[in-house]
């Protein structure tokens, strides 16, 4: 008769679990934010706190909280098993391609689509050292430069017809030029301000386009006013869970 997992409530078996499964599957440990979502919980502390406790229990080990160095341990009860063999096997396999092929494109913070609203310099450091978000290289156009290439968190539904929504993420290529009809993160020199809109240059005007008919263009006058932070190259939209 298996012996019940002492010391451990009901998150930390399905952490155990997740981790157990997650690794076979992709050959390689999940993030703190992965963690998180698996156990319906929001704050990377809290989820850190878990895993502290775990490894203090000895069912995992980490190389000083870096993220995807969770190693586990011991299994427990419930949680999917493979043979030696076959973990090896799975896990070269997998990790040989999979982190080849993984890149983590680092989240620089809030990006507004709707109307214009100040963007105060502590914005930008809302996320934490480990916000980032993960895509395939094969994902991304062959010419675009990973060091170039930063993610937005996009706030308002002025860009929903072009299939941009509230708490997507936006991939943006660094650039301080854009041509007509290109997607682009500005800011607004002299309201301090940003912005996601289309960018059209008119013979004495830029207007900002939004994607969406209930909203109007905005007119910037003086183009030096305005800056191009970067330019969209990739959305990555965001589901919502639905409940049965």
């Amino acid at each position: 008769m298996a012996r019940k997992s002492e010391g451990l409530g009901n998150r930390h078996k399905k952490i155990m679990r997740f981790l157990v499964d997650f690794q076979d599957e992709n050959g390689y440990s999940p993030s703190i934010r992965e963690i998180g979502e698996s156990i319906d919980v929001k704050s990377t502390s809290l989820v850190d706190y878990y895993l502290n406790q775990l490894e203090e229990m000895g069912y995992i080990s980490r190389e000083n909280h870096i993220s995807r160095s969770i190693c586990v341990k011991k299994e427990i009860e419930g949680a999917k098993t493979k043979t030696a063999t076959e973990k090896v096997s799975a896990a070269v396999q997998k990790a040989s391609t999979a982190l080849d092929e993984l890149l983590q494109i680092p989240i620089m913070g809030r990006i507004v689509a709707s109307e214009p609203i100040p963007m105060p310099a502590s914005d930008l450091n809302y996320f934490d050292p480990e916000s980032s978000i993960e895509i395939a290289r094969s994902l991304l156009p062959a010419k675009e430069k990973i060091e170039e290439l930063f993610a937005l968190e996009v706030q308002g539904d002025s860009m929903i017809d072009a299939m941009v929504n509230d708490g997507d993420v936006v991939i943006m290529r660094r650039t301080n030029q854009a041509q007509n009809g290109e997607m682009v993160a500005v800011w607004l020199d002299d309201k301090d301000e940003t912005t996601l809109k289309y960018f059209y240059k008119e013979p004495n005007r830029i207007r900002l386009q939004p994607a969406n008919p209930n909203m109007g263009p905005i007119y910037i006058n003086n183009p030096k006013a305005l800056r191009i932070m970067g330019k969209v190259v990739m959305v990555i939209r965001q589901v919502q869970s639905v409940a049965a």
